[in-house]
This record gives structure tokens, C-alpha cells and sequence, in this order.
């Protein structure tokens, strides 16, 4: 596998991201995979609050599906957004020039967009795109890529079924191909002010590309609820305080 990142222009508040793309990236080849850090889309689609006229724990309370009370020494809230387990609901202000930077509105349809756009312009059939942001790892330090949406492949490549070298057969074993690509794309593009808030990524052959954006059927497939997760016991077994425009 090739990661390359892509060196961008100092990105701020009203910025024309398919511009940005057409600067940035001077060619595709059929069956790569771009990715795009959550933080920049957000950006150019508006999806930010003046740090100052905002408080940021109502936002993180308002922007996070679930959230705990923030209770470690580092004053972050451990939160549940779109189904993933993230810190302060994706909120960042690093790199935001005086900006809280949310998620994006939709990513999935950002993703999508993306990917039309660009398979069009470089005349290719085949192409990944994936929305990226950083998250932390309970019990580890540092942190890694997950994949806020994507589109035009397969998330997960399934191994149940199958069989291993010995002649056993995978129960439960699936491969989340969405976020191994975006840790590693993730870790290409740093986390300080390399500037580099795209990637492209060739040489995939584990990668299976659909010539569509993925089918909601699909998306729920990359989900998985609480009461079925390794880890439900654990995520059940605290108060979790639902979130919202409301709260």
C-alpha cells in the first residue's frame, strides 16, 4: 500500500473545497482512495462556531449523540457521535484559527459528492473516498484515524465463513477496511501544522471498489449496537446522558 499526503494552502472559513481539491490534487488513477480530514470539509461548509460566542461544553453537549460528564483531568467529554466512540463529540480547535471546528453537517453526503466529483473530473471509475478524523484508543496512548463516512467500496471485507489455514471456520471475523485506511492515512498527515489534510492512497488490492456510493443497508452493516458490541458491558454499564439541539 502507497500513502501519499497532499500538501494544501493554509485553509480558513469560506474556502471553496472542490477548489481546494483541484489545486491540490494533479492526478487519480482508477482504484485509489482519497482521503479528506474531517476538519477541512467542515470548514469550507461552514460547520464552526467563533470560539468566545459559544459555550464549548453546550456544544459539545448539543453536537454529541451521548455523552458522559467530563471526569479526567484532561477536560475532555467521552461521547458517542454517529455511532462512534470519540472525545468532546469530534469538536476541535487546533489548526481552527480561532474556531470551534464540528463535524461536518452530513459527512456521508459530503463523501459522496466528493467522490462524484472527482471520478468525473480524472475520467476514472473506481475511486475511494473516505472522510477522516483522529480518535483516541482506551488504554493506549496516541491517537489514530476512523472514518467518518466513505464512499465507492466496501467498509468491511468478511471473513465469516471462510476458512483458515487449518480447515477452521471464522465466526465472527470481519476486516473494517474504512478505518484501517484512514489510520493510516491519519498518520501520514500528521496532527500539527504539516499541512498535509489530504492523502492518496494506491496499491490496495484488499480494497473491493463499488462504482457507487454506499446503500443505507450497507452503512448499517458497518455499525454495530451496543447490546451486540465486545464491549457492552462496559458502555452499558455507565449513565450515558443523550445529547441534542435541546439539551
Amino acid at each position: 500500500m502507497k500513502v501519499e499526503p497532499i500538501k494544501t494552502k493554509a485553509i480558513v472559513v469560506g474556502g471553496n473545497l472542490l477548489e481546494i481539491l483541484d489545486k491540490s490534487i494533479a492526478n487519480l488513477k482508477d482504484n485509489s482512495v482519497v482521503a479528506i480530514t474531517s476538519k477541512i470539509v467542515s470548514i469550507c461548509e461552514g460547520s464552526v462556531v467563533e470560539i468566545g460566542k459559544s459555550d464549548k461544553d453546550l456544544l459539545i453537549k448539543n453536537q454529541a449523540d451521548y455523552y458522559l460528564p467530563k471526569k479526567n483531568k484532561y477536560n475532555f467529554y467521552l461521547s458517542i457521535k454517529n455511532n462512534i466512540l470519540i472525545p468532546s463529540a469530534g469538536i476541535d480547535e487546533s489548526n481552527g484559527n480561532g474556531y470551534y471546528i464540528l463535524w461536518p453537517k452530513n459527512p456521508q453526503d459530503s463523501a459522496n459528492k466528493i467522490r462524484s466529483y472527482l471520478t468525473k473530473k480524472f475520467k476514472i471509475k473506481n475511486l475511494g473516498v473516505i472522510i477522516v478524523d483522529s480518535k483516541t484508543t482506551p488504554l493506549r496512548w496516541g491517537v489514530t484515524g476512523v472514518s467518518v463516512s466513505y464512499s465507492g467500496f466496501n467498509a468491511l471485507n468478511n471473513y465469516i465463513g471462510s476458512k483458515d489455514i487449518f480447515g477452521k471456520k471464522f465466526e465472527v471475523e470481519k476486516v473494517n477496511v474504512a478505518d484501517a485506511l484512514a489510520a493510516a492515512a491519519v498518520l501520514v498527515m500528521g496532527e500539527g501544522n504539516e499541512q498535509t489534510p489530504i492523502a492518496i492512497i494506491e496499491e490496495t488490492p484488499f480494497v473491493n471498489f463499488k462504482n457507487k456510493n454506499p446503500s443505507v443497508e450497507e452503512l448499517k452493516e458497518l455499525a454495530i449496537t451496543i447490546e451486540d458490541d465486545l464491549y457492552g458491558q462496559i458502555l452499558k454499564s455507565v449513565k450515558w446522558k443523550k445529547g441534542g439541539e435541546n439539551e
